[in-house]
């Protein structure tokens, strides 16, 4: 079983979640409402790819205007992709 986020790694997700536009911000943070208390190691490992992302390509994304290619291509993006846009 996957181990569950501490109260720090919890501040240090929305912290790093911080966006410079505020469409990405507004989904994130709506997520982040919804499902930060059971999100995983491996949920953040997914969350941490995207945020690394520039923030007009994390909202291409979001938005689904792109689909992930490359090495953002796995399973595991598209699942978090997928949770992102309906939170």
């Amino acid at each position: 079983m996957a181990a569950l986020l501490s109260e720090l790694d919890r501040t240090r997700l929305r912290w790093r979640a911080r966006r410079g536009l505020l469409e990405n911000d507004l989904i994130i943070t709506r997520f982040l409402d919804a499902w930060e208390t059971t999100l995983t190691d491996e949920d953040v490992a997914s969350l941490t790819q995207l945020f690394e992302l520039g923030d007009n390509e994390l909202l291409d994304l979001l938005l689904a205007r792109k689909e992930p290619d490359g090495a953002l291509d796995t399973p595991e993006i598209r699942t978090m992709l997928g949770r992102l846009r309906t939170a």
